[in-house]
């Protein structure tokens, strides 16, 4: 359970740190010619989509760092739990736009996210 955790935590916080490096560091115009499934940003204002990116960046560093250098590691299922809620709200955005199809990548996040706060707030937590 516990290395699934991890390969699970690592693979969130890669994409979470490369899709919230290029939120925080392209245009919106630049994030939205990446097609439809990118076209959400129309929905927020640069400095929204910055902020999003932002967010995900620290969530990423905070499903990884806390553990890994064992300071305040309670902060690893909280960020996923963090990622939970951001996700939510993707999520929300694609039903406003009737992006159902592209919600499913959104409700994939949300079930992973959940896995990892469940697995290190309960059986696999670092709080012994």
């Amino acid at each position: 359970m516990n290395l699934a955790l991890w390969i699970v935590t690592g693979l969130l916080a890669v994409a979470y740190l490369l899709g919230g490096g290029a939120k925080v560091v392209m245009t919106k115009e630049r994030l939205a010619a990446f097609g439809p499934s990118s076209r959400w940003v129309d929905d927020f204002s640069d400095g929204g989509v910055k902020a999003i990116g932002a967010v995900e960046i620290l969530a990423a560093v905070g499903l990884v760092l806390p553990a890994a250098l064992d300071i305040a590691p309670v902060l690893v299922p909280s960020a996923a739990l963090g990622l939970v809620i951001l996700m939510i709200g993707a999520a929300i955005t694609r039903l406003r736009r009737h992006e159902i199809k592209l919600m499913a990548v959104d409700v994939f996040y949300i079930v992973l996210a959940a896995f990892v706060a469940w697995g290190r707030f309960g059986p696999e937590s670092f709080v012994h």
